[in-house]
């Protein structure tokens, strides 16, 4: 029976690897990822230093000052630094036989009150031959785990799985993502931000990276930026009202873009906010049952396209809409407006998605519409309306529209009960039908 490849073993074989040595940095949840190779045995074939500079003036003393703690520049100034003293410090004496390398992580675990952000960054710059031009891995991550101690256990194996995989593992993309969470699942650590570049990288584009992470379950969700780079979601949306549009985006039209821009209109005319509106279209690769969910390739090219629209881009693999709005609120408790076709709002209303649900399609819609959150629906013509709807819904019993000009909100017809469901929705304010300018 083969060796079984978990944790302690990973960090075993990379101590006793000859080639690699170097340094560890850690700070904010203590030397987890170090403990894991100093605990093993055989260290000091691999550990030059390990260091945390815990306390700020001392890591500012070091790293030299910054806004923020727990950050990507925070992470490259530490990087920087080691790799520096590193190679200063030991290349002559065995830059010909070592291949050097600095990880370091800056986090934030839970504190002792539970008031925190739990999220960190993690940086690994490594040589894959002597002497050779370094390569470099960012990744950002969610602690999802409810206690600090746990935390730091799913902090430890991560950056194991990520040393080994880096120096010992698979050489493909897929076989990587899947040795980053050996031992860990989405609902113990989440990695929303991956970055890569040196020789041993190539062009690794941020669309195919993130989509990887999503389709590969390592994250709930993503953002790309305008420019189409990876980033931290609360850098986009943390503490900003959001116009949010779900839709499969299988041809970006106009139609999307005077949706989003006639739904910040209405927003900025019902609430008053110190910060100003982000508009976001929202992909999911996992749609809600009756949609095609799009393959890899698919998913690329809706995304680029969803670029030209010269917005940030939510790329999820959550399927029902309520799932959306949680995880939305992790980052902003400010008002959040859906805005979706009226095609999508009938799928919505569609018993069926609901079965998981014990309250069906009543206890999805009190997720959905949390404090501070309403639908807008936009109108379309009825041939696009028909072509919107899959073969599944296309007859959905008891919904009925016009056979000519625009379907809007007022003209679908819902038969008993969802009648009533759909009058009170409107009636409490929750459900809004939009009405283009020029109409």
């Amino acid at each position: 029976m083969p060796e079984k490849i978990d944790t302690y073993n990973r960090a075993l074989q990379v101590n006793l690897d000859p080639r690699s040595y170097g340094t560890f940095a850690e700070i904010g949840a203590g030397q987890e990822v170090a403990r894991w190779f100093l605990h093993v045995g055989g260290a000091a074939g691999t550990v030059a230093k390990t260091m945390s500079a815990y306390d700020m003036k001392f890591s500012d003393e070091i790293y030299g000052e910054g806004s923020r703690y727990v950050s990507r520049e925070r992470i490259l100034a530490m990087l920087d630094h080691e790799y520096d003293l590193l190679i200063n410090r030991l290349d002559e004496k065995r830059g010909d036989r070592s291949n050097f390398f600095v990880f370091a992580n800056s986090v934030s675990a839970r504190n002792y009150h539970g008031t925190n952000d739990c999220h960190g960054w993690l940086g690994f710059r490594y040589q894959i031959e002597p002497r050779s031009e370094p390569n470099e891995l960012l990744l950002h991550v969610n602690l999802r785990d409810p206690l600090n101690s746990l935390q730091q256990d799913a902090l430890g194996i991560l950056g194991v799985n990520l040393i080994w995989a880096t120096l010992l593992g698979p050489r493909d993309v897929d076989g990587f993502f899947d040795t980053l969470v050996n031992e860990l699942d989405l609902d113990r650590i989440e990695i929303d931000v991956i970055e890569a570049r040196g020789p041993q990288h190539g062009d690794n584009d941020p669309y195919v990276l993130g989509t990887k992470l999503v389709r590969a379950g390592l994250a709930q969700a993503v953002v790309l930026s305008t420019e189409g780079h990876l980033v931290q979601p609360s850098d986009i949306i943390r503490k900003r009202p959001l116009v949010v549009e779900r839709g499969m985006f299988m041809h970006t039209f106009d139609y999307h873009r005077q949706m989003l821009e006639e739904s910040l209109r209405h927003l900025q005319q019902e609430e008053k906010s110190e910060r100003d509106p982000i508009l976001l279209p929202e992909l999911s690769v996992n749609p809600v049952a009756g949609l095609e969910a799009p393959d890899e390739a698919e998913t690329l090219r809706r995304l680029r396209e969803l670029t030209g629209l010269g917005q940030p881009i939510l790329l999820s693999r959550l399927p029902e809409a309520y799932h959306v709005t949680e995880y939305l609120r992790r980052y902003t408790a400010a008002p959040i407006r859906f805005v979706f076709g009226v095609s999508t709002w009938v799928q919505i209303m569609h018993h069926a998605q609901y079965e998981n649900l014990m309250g069906g399609l009543l206890e999805a819609l009190g997720k959905f519409l949390a404090s501070q959150v309403k639908i807008y629906v936009y109108p379309m013509p009825v041939e696009a309306y028909q072509a919107a709807l899959p073969e599944s819904f296309a007859t959905l019993a008891g919904v009925t529209v016009p056979v000519e000009g625009m379907v809007t909100l007022d003209s679908i017809k819902f038969e008993q009960p969802l009648h009533y469901l759909y009058q009170y929705l409107a009636g409490s304010g929750w459900l809004v039908g939009l009405v283009p300018e020029e109409a």
